[in-house]
């Protein structure tokens, strides 16, 4: 079935009203909407986030590198409520000009350095403790073709097959349809990576698994967009054995929980600002 009610006019008008459950806050400009000062904590790292599934990125990251004994990764997380518009605060875009969390500073360098991204955020750390990717020329090309694979591919899944199909106004056939297909053939690749390697890399946990997870792992758990029935998340044996073994590790059952404000009261901190504050789900 086609929809063919909407003719595109000569010029687009934004229409606030029209973007679904994100519309107060989707805007087509960017910059700060308030002025407001970034918190800065006691740690290394100040991170502006909420677990979403870029999000937990990072806060997997840096309870991955806690856990090898990195001290130096110490961490505050900082709230960041999107659907309030909490990322257009002028000292959020200080951070991330284009106003997507998750952003980080590193006080650690004078002056601090600024990461955004979270692919970028992955690597950045990933290269300063000199962990979670491979040194072997081989193994770290392909823990950075499948990083950079799923910063490539993931859109699909969340501003494509995840708005039509969760998030939007109205279901319309095609959209859910076109974005279902291509979310099924990245599942397909994945699967069929993965029924001759245990990690993305090979035989070794890394950024990209790290960064991949919180999407498709989460996904095939039946955690993201109440779809997995619809997706036939069962086909996909090979992606389901990797994603249970990325989700019993500790580091990750922490990290999902940081900057979690729904769900299971248990499995929330809103704010992470010492180890005390969080301890293995």
């Amino acid at each position: 079935m086609t929809d063919n009610s909407y003719t595109p006019p000569k010029v687009w008008t934004w229409d606030s009203e029209s973007g679904g459950k994100f519309a107060s806050i989707n805007r087509p400009i960017a910059g700060p909407t308030h002025d407001k000062d970034r918190p800065v904590g006691k740690h290394p790292f100040q991170l502006y986030s909420l677990a979403t599934p870029n999000g937990v990125k990072a806060t997997i990251m840096l309870e991955e590198l806690l856990a090898l004994g990195h001290s130096g990764a110490e961490y505050d997380a900082w709230l960041v409520r999107i659907n309030e518009g909490d990322q257009f605060s002028s000292g959020f875009v200080e951070v991330n000009p284009n106003s997507k969390i998750p952003a980080l500073m590193d006080h650690s360098t004078n002056p601090p350095t600024r990461v955004f991204e979270s692919g970028s955020i992955l690597l950045y750390l990933a290269e300063k403790f000199g962990a979670l990717l491979p040194t072997d020329h081989g193994k770290r090309t392909e823990a950075m073709n499948w990083l950079f694979w799923q910063m490539g591919s993931a859109p699909y899944l969340g501003g494509g097959f995840g708005h039509f199909y969760a998030y939007a106004p109205a279901k319309f056939e095609y959209p859910i349809n076109r974005f279902a297909m291509e979310v099924k053939r990245q599942l397909d690749v994945l699967n069929r990576h993965l029924a001759d390697n245990r990690y993305m890399a090979g035989d070794e946990y890394s950024i990209a698994d790290i960064a991949i997870y919180p999407w498709y792992g989460l996904l095939v758990e039946g955690a993201l967009y109440e779809a997995a029935e619809f997706l036939s998340v069962h086909e996909y044996a090979h992606v389901r054995r990797w994603a249970a073994e990325i989700a019993a590790r500790p580091a990750v059952q922490r990290g999902r929980r940081v900057n979690r404000v729904w769900g299971d009261e248990a499995q929330q901190v809103a704010e992470r600002h010492d180890a005390s504050d969080i301890s293995d789900a």
